[in-house]
Parts: C-alpha cells; sequence; structure tokens
C-alpha cells in the first residue's frame, strides 16, 4: 500500500503562510543590492537599535531560575534535593518592592547567601546564582517572562531548539530562521557583509537561509569563517589574497552564481572590519565602574580567565570570590559574550549571539549550590556584565570606546531555551523534559520594575491582584495536580506533572522585532507566519488556542505579547 502523507488543517494553513513568506523573502533577496534596502519596509537597521541572543541549549529549569516560593505546591515533596528554599527572615509576600541584593563584604564567599531571592512581587524569586541580576532589575532594564512555551510542545531537544529558531512549531521541513527572515525583510542581507553574526560551533538555525550569507565565527581571533588561522603577521595577508584572487575570477551566469560572487565580497569586507577589533584576552580590559560586591577592586565584565573571574585574582586566588564557575567552559562562553557584545558596538550589525549549553540536568542537578547554580552565576553575570559594558564602553557610555556604536539603550538582550523541566524531581536528582520556561529580556529600552509606573518586571509568575504585572491576564494557579473541583495547579497543568504555558516565545520574539528592530506589522507575518493566523495563533492580542493548533482535547488560554518594552 502506498505510503500517504495526510496533511491536517492546521498543516497546510502554516505551511501555506509559510510559502507565501517564502515567495515574498525571495523576491527581496532576489532584486538588485541597492535596490534591497529601498524596497523594504520598517526601519530594521536605520534605527540603530540590535539585538543580542543567548541559547540556552539543553532546556533550562525554569522553575529552579524564577521560582514560584510563594505556591504553595513548590517544596520539598516535589523537589527534595533541587529545592530553592525560602530565607525564614525574609517576608516573600511583601509588595510592591525591589529585588534583594545580598552582598558578600569583605573575604567572604561571592555566593555565599544559598535561599531564594526576594524579587518584589510578592509571589516569585531569584534562584541565589541569579544575585547579579538584581541590580539590572531595580533599573528596570530586565524582564523575567514565566510560562514560555509554543503549541504542541515537543520533548524532543533537536525538535524544540528548531522550532523555537524556525518560528514555526511542529514544522521540522523548514530550516530558515526567525532572525534570519528578519534580516532579509530589512533588506540588509545584499547590501551589508555583517548584517547578523554568531559565535559558536556553526550557524544556528536562527540565522540560516538561502538567501543571505550570515556570518559565523567559532573565533574571532582565527577566522574561521574561512578556515584560514589568522596570525599576527600573515594571517589577514593571506585571506584577502586569496578572496581577491576568487574575486576576479570570471563565472558562466549560472544559478546562485551570483550569490557566491556576493558571498566573496561580504567575507572580504567582514575581515576588514574585524581587523579592526582587538578581540585578544589582551584587549578585555573592560572592567566595572564600581568595586563590586563589596571588593576593593572593579571585576571584569567578561571572565575570560579565572585572573579576571570576579574578586579570585583579587584576594590571593580565593575561590570564594569568583562571579562565575571555574571552568573552561564558563570562560569560553564570556569570550564568545564579549565578541558578540563588541561586534554590536563596533560594526553595523544589527544581530549578534551566542550559546551556553549544559542545561540537560537529568542527574544531580543540584539546588542552591552544584551543576545548575552555576549555570545561573554564568545568566546573571552576562546580563550585569552586558549592561555595565554598554552603559561604560558603549556609543552614549562614561568611557565609550574609540567608535563605539551602540548603547545600552539600542539593544535589547534575548535569552531563549528550548523547554522547561519537570515539576517533580526524578530519582536521579535531576529534572527531566517538560514544556514551559523562562525567558529573559534585557536592555535600556525594557519596561522593568519603576519604568512608566510598573510595579514588576516579572510577567507570568504571580496569582494576580496586587504585585501582578499588567498585561498578565492569565493569573499563576497555586496548587498541587487534582484539586477540588479538577482544577490543577499550573504548575502540573499539562499532564498533571508539566508547567503549562500562558506566553507563546514567538510574541515575545515578534515584539522585540517590530517595536524595538522596527519591523511592520506586514513584516512580522513574514518573519512569524503565525501573526498571519491570528484568530487561531492569537500570538498578537491573546486569547484562547485550541485545537487544531493546541494539543487534542487541550484548550490554553494566552497572554499575547506582554507589555515589555518601553
Amino acid at each position: 500500500m502506498p505510503f500517504f502523507n495526510t496533511l491536517t488543517r492546521r498543516d497546510f494553513i502554516q505551511r501555506s503562510l509559510l510559502g507565501g513568506a517564502g515567495l515574498g523573502l525571495a523576491a527581496l533577496s532576489n532584486v538588485p543590492p541597492f535596490a534591497a534596502r529601498a524596497l523594504a519596509e520598517g526601519t530594521i537597521g536605520l534605527n540603530g537599535k540590535k539585538l543580542l541572543f543567548v541559547f540556552l541549549r539543553g532546556g533550562n529549569d525554569g522553575l529552579g531560575s524564577l521560582v514560584p516560593v510563594q505556591d504553595s505546591a513548590y517544596g520539598s515533596a516535589i523537589r527534595s534535593t533541587t529545592l530553592i528554599a525560602k530565607d525564614g527572615a525574609t517576608d516573600y509576600a511583601a509588595t510592591p518592592g525591589t529585588a534583594d541584593f545580598p552582598t558578600s563584604p569583605g573575604g567572604t564567599a561571592t555566593f555565599n547567601y544559598t535561599s531564594a531571592i526576594r524579587l518584589g512581587n510578592g509571589f516569585a524569586a531569584l534562584h541565589p546564582g541569579l544575585k547579579f541580576l538584581a541590580p539590572v532589575y531595580n533599573a528596570g532594564d530586565l524582564a523575567l517572562i514565566h510560562r514560555v512555551g509554543y503549541p504542541k510542545q515537543s520533548r524532543s531537544h533537536f525538535d524544540s531548539q528548531n522550532y523555537w529558531e524556525n518560528g514555526l512549531p511542529s514544522n521540522n521541513v523548514s530550516k530558515e530562521g526567525i532572525l534570519y527572515r528578519t534580516i532579509i525583510e530589512s533588506g540588509l542581507a545584499s547590501t551589508s557583509p555583517l548584517s547578523a553574526v554568531s559565535i559558536q560551533s556553526a550557524l544556528p538555525v536562527l540565522l540560516r537561509g538561502s538567501g543571505a550569507a550570515l556570518t559565523n565565527l567559532t573565533d574571532p581571533l582565527r577566522y574561521d569563517l574561512l578556515g584560514v588561522p589568522n596570525s599576527a603577521s600573515t594571517g589577514d595577508v593571506k585571506a584577502t589574497n586569496a578572496l581577491l584572487s576568487a574575486q576576479s575570477t570570471p563565472f558562466p551566469d549560472k544559478k546562485s552564481r551570483a550569490f557566491l560572487n556576493l558571498q566573496y565580497d561580504g567575507l572580504l569586507k567582514t575581515l576588514s572590519i574585524f581587523s579592526s577589533i582587538n578581540f585578544t584576552e589582551a584587549g578585555n580590559t573592560y572592567v566595572d565602574n564600581e568595586n563590586t560586591d563589596g571588593g576593593s577592586n572593579p571585576y571584569y565584565l567578561f571572565p575570560t580567565s579565572q585572573a579576571k573571574n570576579g574578586g579570585y585574582a583579587f584576594n590571593g586566588n580565593s575561590t570564594a570570590k569568583y562571579v562565575v564557575d571555574q571552568s573552561g567552559t564558563a570562560n569560553s562562553f564570556f569570550a564568545s559574550l564579549k565578541a558578540a557584545a563588541l561586534i554590536l558596538n563596533h560594526t553595523d550589525a544589527v544581530i549578534a549571539g551566542t550559546e551556553m549549553g549544559g542545561f540537560d540536568t537529568h542527574d544531580n542537578q543540584g539546588g542552591a549550590t552544584g551543576l545548575h547554580a552555576s549555570l545561573q552565576q554564568r545568566i546573571g553575570w552576562a546580563l550585569y556584565g552586558l549592561r555595565k559594558y554598554f552603559q561604560i564602553y558603549g556609543r552614549t557610555g562614561s568611557t565609550p570606546a574609540t567608535g563605539a556604536k551602540c548603547s545600552w539603550n539600542d539593544v535589547v538582550v534575548v535569552l531563549l531555551t528550548e523547554f522547561g523541566r519537570t515539576t517533580i524531581e526524578n530519582t536521579s536528582r535531576g529534572t527531566d523534559h517538560a514544556e514551559a520556561g523562562v525567558m529573559f529580556l534585557a536592555g535600556g529600552g525594557v519596561k522593568g520594575t519603576g519604568k512608566s509606573g510598573r510595579v514588576t518586571g516579572v510577567v507570568g509568575c504571580h496569582p494576580g491582584g496586587t504585585g501582578a504585572h499588567p498585561s498578565d491576564s492569565v493569573a499563576w494557579v497555586p496548587g498541587p495536580a487534582n484539586q477540588a473541583g479538577g482544577v490543577d495547579g499550573s504548575m502540573f497543568g499539562v499532564s498533571d506533572r508539566y508547567l503549562k504555558r500562558s506566553v507563546d516565545y514567538r510574541s515575545v520574539l515578534g515584539k522585540v522585532i517590530r517595536d524595538h528592530l522596527g519591523a511592520t506589522q506586514n513584516q512580522l507575518s513574514r518573519i512569524i507566519p503565525g501573526y498571519a493566523n491570528e484568530s487561531q495563533e492569537h500570538l498578537l492580542t491573546g486569547g484562547t488556542v485550541t485545537t487544531p493548533i493546541e494539543s487534542s482535547g487541550v484548550s490554553t488560554p494566552i497572554i499575547g505579547e506582554p507589555d515589555v518594552l518601553v
């Protein structure tokens, strides 16, 4: 019997929308370079606004990052070794207010506080490893968005990462990324050699597509985009000569040859631009403008080595005073993060980013200390360090770097992860693949606590009433599974064991792409095709998602776009 590939109505609609988006993108990417920018709608790349992304690969435990400590169901009965406990002396219900910032004076450990950090919305708390998020949060420059996911959640790393990056839940055919489509819509793909850059092992799906040659670097010091090792005396010359030679080689007018020529031209210009940026370890001189955490010296903003890891070197190589874990993977991550920040600050690139691995914590996850805690420390210091870097060394900073092009108000930092983890701890003292998780948004243009009268920067982690975020129309339901009346608590809202989503990740990225980067609504419907199906997807204004969009027999209310940008 022949195999029939049966499409559901939902699949047909989704693929039709993607096909329409693809035709529009193809039309834009095939026009001459000088005309592409003129034909593009919106202000992407013209308004000076930029995006820095970090993909937390492996599935960060959102319930262990943004902790619902006031939910009666959250306790040692469901998390014996992964529990983030309350401080008995802290009034977590006090609201409104700011986040606590437990300091570590003198020679005590930087992370000597091991309890959940009060966040000031009366319900949620931070993992103690995220303590350096408190100054960012209290400045109003941070939004923490809980219960983020998508319809028909996959618990496969590979599938779920693909859906987050291509913007098409349940579509594994497309390997074309949301941010790639953003660049294509901007018209910059044909005119700018560095419109978008990733610093990681391979070009992520976020930036992949057939109509533009976006740049990926494994190490900006080696110019791995060419595979030509760099050296102080010959690297640039070898690469440049090779490219110039290729540029002058005649070629027949066949499919994609003109595009390849454009790639060569872009690579040549990329090398020229990068040669003026100091990516070296010796060039990592970026320090805080205050003596962080009660120490006697300012800390380095990018801990790319142990000597630059918090107060480690200042205190006789004391491991008590580091700001991230002492590992090569942490140092490598911050080297990549630094490169992404430098690229945004010193070039016309609109998008730059990297990834951080290690979040697949099935075994020995830990609580206030351990593997998960170390990963949270990296997240906390990354956002703290980026804010200070752009505030000090950015375009309008207190000590701007020569040629600086990006201020803290110009950039939004987005942290993504493919799913959250199970509400109940497993028998291996870890957590397994689950559903909704946490997104982090930071930047001078983020509307957090205190901005425009906002009492909280937390979305999706409050039962409603005083202390709730004004755009959070779907209240957190406290309590366990199978409560009286057949209502499950939010932490058990899917299959009695998974955190149920109230925010679609596409709504968060869509708001950033339109209201920060400058896309029009029409462009956004092509970049994220779900926006063109608002009556069922509800990405813009919210609503109840039902079949065929949602899993069979399930109805899920979502809030639409959260109000998180100034």
